[in-house]
């Protein structure tokens, strides 16, 4: 049976089985169904919900990122009043002790990507990790459910060659296994390796479970 939800202002059909992806960034929003679309696994269709939540502050490190995300939809859900998935994404530097992690966000905004390289440029250790936290509940009240994909890479300077897709870091960040950053990729070959397709395909999973939309709440999955 289709799961239905009656949401003011928002498209959903009745026949449809639909999550509210909520974020106040488009672009995470395309990737999401673009990378949807490819595996053409998904059992649902995702609805973007323009809301841009709090950025909430933790400790670094996979507990940090888990409480952040859980938080940020226990909120969604309360104020979209449906099944809700949000995400948090972090970038660390093990050279730094895990910084920028959850706070990536910030540090784009005060130093951008030249500045995140200036944080590198005279270290012998340039790698880095992505990691996106998924958070899905299935209405409010609900417990969330945690699925989280990472991507493990290297930090580069910033150049225009690099190309003009992506977005945030997506322009200094090169994956493991390829010779160029997430940016001069196109969105087929980053959906195919990228952190956030890695925690979608475990959420995805999830929900293809019998009843999977409606499992005892409570559990994170495995990184």
């Amino acid at each position: 049976m289709a799961l239905t939800f009656f949401v003011e202002g928002l498209s959903c059909r009745v026949d449809e089985r639909c999550i509210f992806f909520v974020t106040g960034n488009a672009r995470k929003e395309v990737e999401v169904n673009a990378i949807l679309r490819e595996a053409n696994i998904a059992p649902f269709r995702v609805v973007h919900v323009d809301i841009d939540l709090p950025e909430l502050q933790g400790p670094l490190g996979d507990r940090g990122a888990l409480d952040i995300a859980r938080a940020k939809c226990l909120e969604a859900s309360e104020r979209v009043g449906a099944a809700v998935l949000v995400e948090d994404t972090s970038l660390s530097f093990p050279a730094l002790g895990g910084l920028p992690g959850p706070y990536i966000k910030w540090f784009i905004d005060a130093i951008g990507n030249d500045g995140l390289w200036r944080l590198l440029e005279t270290s012998d250790d340039r790698s880095a990790f992505c990691q996106c936290t998924l958070c899905y509940s299935s209405g409010p009240g609900a417990e969330p459910l945690l699925f989280v994909g990472r991507t493990d890479g290297a930090i580069v300077p910033p150049h225009a060659s690099s190309g003009g897709g992506g977005f945030g870091w997506d322009a200094i960040f090169v994956p493991d296994g390829h010779e160029v950053p997430f940016a001069a990729l196109s969105l087929k070959e980053k959906n195919a390796i990228s952190h956030r397709a890695r925690a979608l395909e475990k959420f995805v999973a999830h929900c293809k479970r019998p009843l999977g939309l409606s499992e005892p709440p409570g559990r994170a999955e495995d990184a």
